[in-house]
């Protein structure tokens, strides 16, 4: 550990960074549209820079497992993705789309940087026993940004012009690279050597351990799930806010209820740290989200309101416990690949819902809601099919390639 880097430190780069790439994505969108006039080119800068994202994270681990300084990494990567902003802003315009849009594409290959590459990094900064309050202050750092990020996007386009809100999104990444850089590096440094098997071996580590430790699988199982029925709500949010309240613009209020509520249940849940179970809270999120996006099928304004914070409540909390369980069970040599491999699937997942919900809304208005509930329901199920893990096994005694057998929740 250092004295001169602590949560506080790691907390506001990881802010910085996560409020950058929160207000990049509406502030592409917002610029496609304002260079090109076709809302359909900010969608495909989008989904350019999501579903890179998603492919690249699993490498990305490896690569941050190999590192001798993964904060040196995670700097490069940071600066690289901000630089690939500012390029796509300059060719919006004077270059092809499919052209700007590869560029969107290499973008989200450096996207992990911000999520589970920098969340993995979390036990070396702070010593053991203040690991479970660290991971839910770092969970408050995407609450808060998911809740700052659109907003800010928004202020920003709307005073100084859309590309103006790619810049600012660029200058709070750049902020983070600081903190990124003085990361500690991994206790054994600096006997740790890169490992001569391939990238591929690693990879296939790394979803070995998910797969094969019951714990991580339960828990990537049930996010993924969770995660289809939140990209429901964020498609559908703009008909919801139509609906109930006149105008499709107030489907981003709600957005924002349900970060605000996240944001101030981690807060109370970060002075008691060990008050819940992680594993207890994985499930009992899933059904509270299930029961909000029932509530929120009635589409009247006030059980509306109540059920973005009623799914802030389980939206919040299920992130900590989520963090949590990965921290304790995934081994160190392959924390890095662990924690970016589950940001990759819960992304792809989260896409998925936002997918699904187009053609689920042709039918019938709520039927997109029905759908959220029943997939969180099934995210429940998915964690507590097994008896409970025994909590006294350590999972860093067992095979770092294969991961404990024989135990399940």
């Amino acid at each position: 550990m250092t004295k001169r880097y602590g949560i506080w430190s790691y907390a506001v780069g990881a802010a910085a960074a996560r409020t950058g790439d929160e207000m990049s994505g509406p502030a592409l969108l917002l610029a496609g549209f304002a260079v090109t006039g076709s809302a359909a080119d900010g969608s495909a800068l989008l989904a350019a820079v999501t579903g890179s994202a998603a492919l690249g994270g699993p490498v990305f681990g490896v690569l941050l497992d190999r590192a001798a300084r993964p904060g040196r990494l995670l700097t490069g990567a940071l600066a690289g993705y901000a630089a690939a902003l500012g390029v796509i802003v300059l060719c919006l315009g004077p270059v092809p789309l499919p052209v700007t849009v590869l560029i969107a594409a290499g973008a989200g290959l450096a996207a992990p940087a911000l999520t589970g590459g920098w969340t993995a990094q979390l036990p070396r900064v702070v010593p053991a026993a203040r690991l479970p309050r660290a991971t839910a202050v770092d969970a408050m750092t995407f609450n808060a940004a998911g809740l700052t990020g659109p907003v800010l996007a928004g202020i920003v386009a709307g005073v100084a012009g859309a590309g103006a809100a790619v810049i600012a999104s660029i200058v709070l990444i750049c902020l983070a690279l600081p903190a990124a850089w003085r990361l500690p590096p991994p206790r054994d440094h600096p006997r740790r050597a890169t490992p001569p098997t391939s990238i591929g071996t690693d990879l296939a580590a790394g979803f070995r351990a998910v797969l094969r430790t019951p714990a991580l699988a339960r828990a990537t199982a049930s996010s993924m799930l969770s995660c289809v029925g939140q990209g429901i709500l964020l498609a559908y949010s703009p008909l919801l806010g139509e609906h109930a309240f006149g105008s499709a613009a107030h489907g981003t209020i709600l957005l924002s209820v349900v970060a605000a509520s996240a944001l101030t249940t981690n807060a109370l849940l970060a002075r008691r740290p060990r008050a819940l179970r992680p594993d207890t809270v994985m499930w009992c999120s899933a059904l509270i989200l299930a029961a909000a996006f029932l509530l929120a099928s009635t589409g009247r304004p006030i059980p509306l309101i109540t059920a973005m914070v009623l799914a802030g409540i389980g939206e919040g909390p299920q992130l900590t416990a989520l963090f949590a369980i990965r921290h304790r069970e995934a081994p160190d040599r392959l924390r890095s690949r662990i924690f970016t491999t589950g940001a990759s699937l819960k992304i792809t997942a989260f896409a998925l819902g936002a997918a699904l919900t187009g053609p689920l809304s042709i039918h019938a208005d709520p039927i997109p809601l029905y759908a959220a509930t029943t997939v969180e329901v099934l995210a429940a199920l998915a964690f507590v099919r097994r008896a409970t893990v025994d909590p006294t096994h350590n999972p860093h005694h067992d095979d770092a390639t294969t991961g404990p057998t024989g135990r399940g929740w």
